[in-house]
């Protein structure tokens, strides 16, 4: 038995046909997408139709991300003013693109899915854990958290995303399997190549694979400007763009240092994302 795990595509569409091919070529029996298809990229249109496509045609099986969540709220409540419409301006950009068809499909879209075995138990797959959206598992979440974060019966594997930070862990005695599959469009461990896991059954129980690919991210910079994202999307757009081109999370440490000031209205959003990039020395 064999399972393709994908999360986190943050609508990078060189990215996710990359790992499409890889994954045709694996010949997995399942593929099960684990959310962040759509945001935080500048391709989301294409990249929802891609997946539904496959969805449609392959059977591939979509849970929901905290940035399909983010999307789903701006388009419903598209009314905020002042420093709130800029700071989410991005995810409104996404709304936009996918349209009224792209939100109606990923409204289905369930919170956690599992696949069941007779030999190899249960394969359980939510996007960040089962508490939250947004409670990831990290290399240095403790067993006990790890635990928590799984939820009850334990499966036999557990796999997610959300990190953007790939690792395979053992939840001992019981010997379940943890799997972050890291990120297709946008890894965050310094490794800019597209990231996804296989998960293979054998006699002696579940074993992962991390699988790290070499795509056109060359492409995938200009398609933040082609895409109009770099100019519609928002000032954090070109935060983003600089996540892509480091390999590295950035907008979190945004939010820490300037989320405050632009809500107070002391700072604009313009002004806040020019000097958090100053700061780090990264020009436009």
């Amino acid at each position: 038995m064999r399972i393709a795990l994908l999360s986190d595509v943050h609508a990078n569409l060189r990215a996710l046909t990359t790992v499409a091919e890889d994954i045709t070529r694996w010949r997995p029996d399942h593929v099960l997408v684990l959310g962040d298809v759509v945001n935080r990229g500048p391709r989301p249109r294409e990249c929802l139709e891609f997946v539904l496509q496959r969805a449609h045609d392959d059977g591939w099986l979509c849970v929901i991300g905290n940035h399909e969540e983010y999307v789903l709220r701006e388009y419903r409540q598209p009314d905020k003013t002042g420093p709130l419409r800029a700071m989410f301006r991005a995810s409104q950009w996404t709304g936009e693109c996918i349209g009224g068809a792209g939100v109606a499909a990923i409204e289905q879209w369930p919170f956690t899915a599992a696949l069941r075995f007779d030999e190899g138990g249960e394969v359980r797959v939510t996007h960040a854990s089962m508490l939250h959206t947004r409670d990831g598992i990290f290399p240095d979440t403790s067993h006990d958290e790890l635990r928590s974060k799984i939820g009850t019966p334990l499966p036999a594997a557990f796999c997610v995303g959300h990190t953007h930070i790939p690792l395979q862990r053992v939840l001992n005695p019981e010997k379940s399997l943890v799997v972050n599959t890291g990120s297709v469009g946008m890894p965050f461990d310094g490794d800019s190549r597209a990231s996804y896991a296989q998960l293979e059954w054998r006699r002696s129980g579940w074993h992962a694979r991390i699988v790290r690919l070499e795509y056109d991210r060359a492409q995938a910079e200009r398609d933040f400007a082609e895409s109009g994202f770099l100019e519609d999307g928002g000032p954090h757009a070109l935060v983003m763009q600089w996540e892509l081109r480091l390999a590295r999370g950035l907008l979190f440490e945004w939010v820490r240092d300037y989320e405050a000031a632009v809500t107070n209205e002391e700072l604009s959003m313009e002004r806040a994302v020019k000097l958090f990039l100053a700061e780090r020395g990264l020009g436009e």
